[in-house]
């Protein structure tokens, strides 16, 4: 069977071929004596112009028979062998033409007649050039170029395709299917079957470039190769098909190198980004596989895992944890030990990577033809040893090459650097962690005057811990301070700063300030710690910083609050009602322009109080007004208990991470009844010291407490002696059983209490001394109309 029918069709001729080139008879005497159709056709002179003429006529610029010309052709045409030359004839259309010329005798000495062949020279240089090219295709090209009939069949390959085939002559007649009968198309621009690609250029005469071909050659079955290809239609002169040949190179070193490259890039986003651990071990394996290995284990000391420093001075391998799998959800930890004379072992004493090339069957590591290559690289950052990585591979049982344990090497570090980075932060973040927990109320006590409830969901950030704080103070007279702040940012400073600022709160809150002034001296103490020191010019960060602040007394039923750029609380009363309280909220602390207010508000018996920072009720999708009726509607249900309400406001947060901290505290105001507190008016007499005490004591033994009568009476007398003493209008006593029995005493006077040491000749002066040491707590709070002295005795 003929493989190409119409190739007698195409020109292959020389320019220089009798059948193409112009041909003339030249005679002894240098005349023209035959002058072809070719000749016509090239130089365009009709046979009667030149026949019988001298052949110099047709030289161009030489018109004399004479001439050098003329001369040099003599000796052309005397010439006893072949000669060839240059010459530049002259056209009919007075063109000049480089022509190459060869001079053939037609018999001995040149005596009787030459014949000429002539061609124009370009023509003739550029065949040329294009046998010479297709001579180095075929012989001496890298490319492999193989050619198939319009059945798909091999017709011929060149040198290089003879060289990947260890023989194309063993193909020829064959389909194509039959020269990598193992291989695969890895391109995802075209179907991946060779069959389909070729019938689809044979019939569209579209060519198909680019293609990559992953297999192994008949000449280098071991090693896997993968080549470019493309594919083009071969036509006759008459534009049938003829076939189509494969141009094929082999870049198997090029694309290792770009998947390299890639598997870097990839690297470089996805290992480390987590700063999680476990998450790091995985993203390695996740990249390597299976571009690099069909497994990755990642071998660490629980102490990393943990957060902690690696251990030094321990043997290589010793107590390690194996994590396995291609996600943190599919990890598995198993513990391993090295022995000594392993290559784990190696690698990890010398810091570099060692290959081993397991034989068949070896114990636990089953491959499918029983072969199994391993690469363990340590892990290795800040010139500390994290752990151990090892790549293995079974489905390529090529052990693992130079360049390959160069990209290993270079994936471990990246490891490495993110698993340290993620030590660290766990390092970091557990004590960020420990930090807020013990700047946070660990539980708040239990009052009379309230029942409190909280949440605190910390922000879904990287550090994990906020600057929002809450607590309740127990105060004097049975009274509770209530407090929530939010310190703008997240991290260890936010924490700090949250820590400092509720210590500070509390301490001014002992003190007995109402909430305005409170307010107040904590806006100095803010914006003195803002300040830049003297000695660098550098002050802390200035971070904004909102705190609202509460009082409730049992006895009155009156709450008294105030704001430092913080949302006010919303109340629902006894009866459901819910509204928020009319708040004008002051500045933030730290800025000190605005004055602080009171509000005051008179709560019945059972009125549920909700004070919560900005991250209950705003977010990036809601605003804040929605996010108050949101909260408001979850009071309405204010008859439930304080635990259920919490769940459900925390419940009506949108789904997902938090963009902010969110504090909620929960407060369910109690009145004292009036059978708990007992009030005498006494006028600014000191006889009345004397009735004070008997109906202290009259008091106490309606209440059961006779056994507190003497210390109550001696408490009671001092206070009052004393208020009687400095004041210049009535005296207040009051008695409140609580958990503790409260003595109060208020008058007029502005006059502060000191508590001394009398010396021994001193005949005053022991009062306060013997109250202080008969009581719990004592102290003095001040209001409008003067001041309290007051003091707790422990209940029997």
């Amino acid at each position: 069977m003929d493989r190409f029918p119409n190739a007698a069709d195409v020109e292959f001729h020389s320019p220089l071929d009798l059948t193409k080139a112009a041909a003339a008879v030249l005679d002894a005497e240098g005349r023209v004596s035959g002058w072809g159709p070719s000749a016509q056709r090239l130089l365009g002179h009709p046979p009667e112009a030149v026949l019988g003429r001298p052949a110099a006529l047709l030289l161009a610029g030489d018109p004399e028979q004479g001439g050098q010309g003329g001369q040099r052709l003599s000796a052309l045409c005397r010439a006893p062998q072949p000669r060839s030359t240059v010459l530049d004839l002259s056209c009919s259309d007075g063109r000049t033409l480089r022509a190459a010329v060869t001079f053939v005798p037609l018999a001995p000495q040149g005596v009787a007649a030459t014949v000429v062949v002539a061609a124009e020279l370009t023509a003739l240089r550029a065949w040329e050039a294009q046998l010479a090219m297709l001579q180095g295709l075929a012989t001496e090209s890298s490319v492999g170029l193989t050619i198939f009939d319009t059945d798909m069949r091999v017709v011929w390959g060149n040198v290089s395709t003879d060289l990947e085939l260890a023989g194309v002559a063993q193909y020829v007649g064959r389909p194509a299917a039959d020269l990598f009968p193992e291989g695969e198309f890895i391109s995802r621009h075209h179907p991946p079957d060779e069959d389909q690609i070729m019938e689809h250029v044979l019939t569209t005469g579209e060519p198909i470039t680019g293609m990559h071909y992953r297999g192994r050659a008949p000449a280098d079955p071991v090693r896997e190769h993968v080549w470019s290809c493309s594919y083009h239609r071969l036509l006759d002169a008459r534009g049938e098909p003829l076939g189509l040949f494969e141009e094929s190179l082999d870049i198997t070193d090029r694309y290792r190198a770009q998947e390299r490259l890639s598997l870097l890039v990839r690297a470089g986003k996805r290992i480390g980004a987590s700063l999680d651990v476990r998450r790091t071990a995985a993203e390695l394996a996740d990249v390597a596989v299976p571009q690099l290995a069909d497994e990755v284990l990642v071998d660490l000391p629980p102490a990393v895992i943990e957060g902690r420093q690696p251990p030094t001075g321990s043997a290589p391998g010793h107590s390690l944890l194996r994590m396995h799998g291609r996600t943190p959800e599919e990890f598995r930890t198993s513990p391993v030990s090295y022995p000594p004379s392993s290559p784990q072992a190696l690698s990890l004493a010398t810091c570099r990577p060692v290959v081993d090339a397991a034989p068949p069957g070896a114990p636990g590591e089953p491959a499918p033809d029983g072969r199994r290559s391993s690469l363990f690289v340590p892990l290795l950052a800040r010139d500390a040893v994290l752990g151990l990585a090892t790549f293995r591979r079974s489905s390529n049982p090529d052990p693992f090459g130079p360049e390959e344990q160069t990209l290993a090497v270079e994936l471990a570090e990246r490891a490495a650097v993110g698993i340290d980075n993620a030590r660290r932060y766990t390092s970091q973040h557990a004590a960020a962690l420990v930090l807020q927990r013990s700047l946070l109320p660990q539980h708040l006590p239990e009052q009379s005057a309230v029942e409190v409830a909280y949440r605190y969901l910390p922000a879904d950030s990287r550090v994990g811990v906020g600057g929002d704080w809450f607590d309740l103070i127990p105060l004097s007279g049975a009274r509770v301070g209530l407090t929530v702040g939010d310190v703008v940012g997240h991290g260890v400073h936010a924490a700090a700063t949250m820590g400092r600022l509720r210590a500070t709160v509390r301490t001014l809150a002992l003190l007995d300030l109402d909430p305005a002034e409170l307010l107040t001296r904590l806006d100095g103490l803010v914006a003195q710690d803002s300040e830049p020191q003297a000695d660098d010019g550098l002050g802390e960060e200035t971070l904004g910083v909102t705190c609202l602040y509460a009082i409730y007394d049992p006895v009155s039923g009156r709450c008294v609050w105030a704001s430092a750029g913080h949302p006010p609380p919303i109340v629902a009363d006894a009866n459901g009602a819910v509204a928020l309280s009319a708040l004008a909220p002051g500045p933030p602390l730290g800025l000190g322009s605005l004055p602080y207010e009171n509000v005051e508000l008179s709560l019945s018996n059972g009125s549920v109080v909700a004070f919560f920072t900005d991250g209950v009720v705003e977010d990036r999708r809601t605003d804040i007004d929605s996010g108050i009726d949101r909260l408001a509607h979850v009071l309405t249900w204010q008859r439930c208990p304080l635990e259920e309400l919490c769940d459900r406001a925390l419940a009506t947060l949108p789904p997902g991470p938090q963009a902010d901290d969110a504090t909620l505290l929960l407060v369910r105001t109690r009145r004292l009844g009036a059978g708990l507190v007992a009030d005498l008016e006494l006028p600014p007499d000191p006889a009345m010291v004397a009735r004070a005490r008997t109906d202290t004591e009259r008091q106490l033994e309606s209440w059961g407490l006779s056994e507190l009568a003497f210390t109550a009476e001696l408490v009671v007398s001092e206070l009052v002696t004393n208020s009687i003493r400095y004041a210049t209008g009535p005296v207040l006593l009051r008695l409140i059983k609580d958990r503790s029995l409260l003595c109060e005493v208020s008058d007029n006077a502005h006059t502060a209490p000191h508590l001394r040491r009398a010396r021994r000749d001193d005949e005053g002066g022991r009062g306060l001394f013997l109250v202080a040491q008969m009581s719990q707590r004592w102290g003095t709070r001040y209001t409008g109309s003067g001041k309290t002295i007051w003091a707790e005795l422990a209940l029997p």
